[in-house]
């Protein structure tokens, strides 16, 4: 399977969302991602549930919607029903994950678990059968723009290791400081969705900076 590219609409001009989201939809982009913030979890807030069900209004791509909140296993069912296609979790901020796993599931979207940098990828050991994407941060969540860690790189190639190793499906997706100068490198670590915001919204042309990060073939 070649890998799948999901701009993070967190980038685009907020006053012209319904523009940027039809932009994607003209583009080579497989999914959209969201980033939702609690302004609890991360210091920052930006997408709730009716600002989601506007997007899938206009957007014709799958919305791949990451839950950078407290508690968000309260929250499934609203932004399932706004229109998220998959749902990913912080492991970090799941207290019952298998629970949360299976209710998203259940809810008919793909589930997903998100993991910060400095957690270890050991913590995936025991439920990465029941995970659909496994959403990596190569950056601290909280806001756009920053800079890829680098040491993402090895991590990225262990959790390719555990999920060959145990059968998994689970698609790694890797979320934080993409660009045009590093995607190629992230990608043959292991990667099977480029997650890019600044690194797509921040291009002169938006749908020709989606067209080369498709473009490139893993190693």
């Amino acid at each position: 399977m070649s890998h799948l590219v999901a701009p993070s609409i967190l980038s685009c001009d907020f006053a012209y969302i319904a523009r940027d989201v039809e932009m994607i939809n003209n583009s080579a982009a497989d999914w959209i991602h969201v980033d939702v913030m609690d302004g609890v979890y991360v210091p920052n807030m930006s997408f709730g549930i009716p600002v989601v069900a506007a997007m899938k209004r206009h957007s014709r791509k799958p919305l791949d919607v990451h839950l950078m909140t407290v508690t968000p296993e309260r929250y499934l069912k609203q932004f399932r029903e706004a229109g998220a296609d998959s749902i990913s979790v912080h492991v970090e901020a799941c207290t019952h994950l298998h629970a949360t796993l299976q209710e998203i599931k259940k809810l008919g979207a793909k589930a997903g678990v998100a993991i910060n940098p400095g957690t270890s990828i050991a913590v995936l050991e025991d439920i990465i059968t029941d995970i659909d994407i496994v959403c990596f941060m190569a950056v601290n969540p909280g806001w756009g723009g920053q800079s890829f860690i680098e040491t993402s790189i090895e991590k990225i190639k262990k959790l390719r290791v555990l999920i060959n190793q145990t059968g998994s499906k689970a698609l790694i997706e890797v979320d934080g400081g993409v660009k045009m100068d590093n995607a190629q490198r992230i990608l043959d670590a292991g990667v099977d969705v480029l997650v890019s915001g600044s690194g797509v919204f921040g291009e002169p042309n938006p749908i020709a900076a989606i067209q080369t990060l498709k473009s490139l073939v893993r190693k």
